[in-house]
């Protein structure tokens, strides 16, 4: 049957991605992108949308009054959010947590007014920072990696899985998040709305207009393409802390999945990366990009701890793998190697954008 799926954060990395992504294999689906604009380079994706006939609404889920939808929805793929860890650290909470929180209210109105079933994009950040500090860790020349003996519950060498604890402090982003997980289970409850939730660690991949305090693949891709210098914060500013890295055409294969097996998911939380399959510290990264791109760039240690970094996060899939089969095909190389071809064929459109 033909489907109609409303995708918030529609022209954002992760929304505009699954959207043309979906559009393409299901031609017949109608998929609307509701998007409010704010993310730097966001507007450059209206014209990708509509090549291949997606609607856009240009909206802002915090406001219930942009929220109207006319046509039956099936599905809501909630992409929205201020994606920042450093996100009010600065004491300046009121766009996070109307975004993140209070714009996920509104949506799941929607979902609750036409009986959609509702995806959600969490993140791993909901995972408490001392939390993850606790982890023992080994050191290698290049990355820190996961100690076999542990303490604390959902942490092997495999990664942190959804019984890792919570109780604690994650920051303000992930704090809404997982406030918005919460609210999601009343709605299911209390309305009658199906959900599914992912936490996805980082994802990458072409479009992603990276910066500093997010999307650091493409950024990391971006100084070396224009011969930058680099830096590597806190942990004796060595470059070994580590992350694992999904791309975003994995993602699309897991909310494809979950879209055509919903009974199969849904009600559940799953943890949702790259794994130590496709995993990588900044200073291995830095290798990575000099062997794409060919340019040798200034790395900087500075060693300052600053809020919200953590050592190490490795993606526990089994839940997800055990649920639908789904583990990620495309490793930190790849990656990569496609966000720098991207770059290259779109050079001078993103020069004012990523060149920074």
């Amino acid at each position: 049957m033909n489907k109609t799926i409303l995708i918030t954060g529609g022209c954002g990395f992760i929304g505009s991605n699954l959207a043309i992504n979906l559009k393409i294999k299901y031609p017949a689906y109608k998929i609307i992108c509701l998007d409010n604009l704010k993310r730097r380079g966001s507007e450059l994706n209206i014209s990708r949308l509509k090549e291949v006939n997606i609607d856009f609404i240009h909206a802002d889920i915090r406001n219930k009054e942009d929220l109207i939808i006319d046509e039956t929805i099936d599905f809501i793929i909630d992409a929205a959010a201020e994606p920042s860890i450093m996100a009010g650290l600065d004491a300046n909470f009121n766009y996070v947590i109307n975004t993140n929180l209070v714009g996920t209210i509104n949506t799941l109105e929607i979902a609750a007014k036409h009986k959609a079933k509702f995806i959600f994009l969490s993140t791993s950040r909901v995972y408490p920072i001392s939390f993850i500090e606790q982890i023992n860790i080994d050191e290698t020349e290049t990355r820190y990696i996961i100690s076999n003996n542990q303490t604390l519950e959902g942490i092997s060498v495999n990664g942190i899985s959804e019984n890792f604890p919570l109780t604690k402090a994650r920051s303000v982003y992930g704090t809404t998040k997982l406030a918005s997980e919460l609210i999601i289970e009343e709605f299911r409850e209390f309305f009658g709305v199906d959900y599914v939730i992912n936490r996805c660690g980082v994802v990458a991949g072409p479009y992603q207009m990276g910066k500093i305090d997010q999307g650091v693949i493409a950024l990391w891709a971006a100084r070396h393409y224009w011969k930058k210098e680099v830096s590597y914060f806190g942990y004796k500013g060595l470059g070994k802390q580590v992350r694992d890295v999904l791309h975003i055409l994995d993602l699309f294969d897991l909310i494809d999945i979950q879209i055509h097996n919903f009974k199969n998911v849904s009600g559940n939380t799953y943890n949702a990366g790259g794994s130590n399959f496709s995993s990588v510290s900044l200073k291995e990264l830095t290798n990575i990009c000099q062997k794409i791109t060919g340019n040798i760039i200034k790395e900087n240690g500075i060693d300052v701890h600053r809020n919200g970094d953590i050592p190490i996060y490795i993606t526990d899939n089994f839940k997800i793998t055990s649920a639908t089969g789904w583990k990620p095909k495309r490793n930190a190389e790849k990656i990569v190697d496609d966000i720098i071809t991207w770059i290259g064929n779109n050079e001078q459109q993103l020069d004012k954008i990523l060149n920074v």
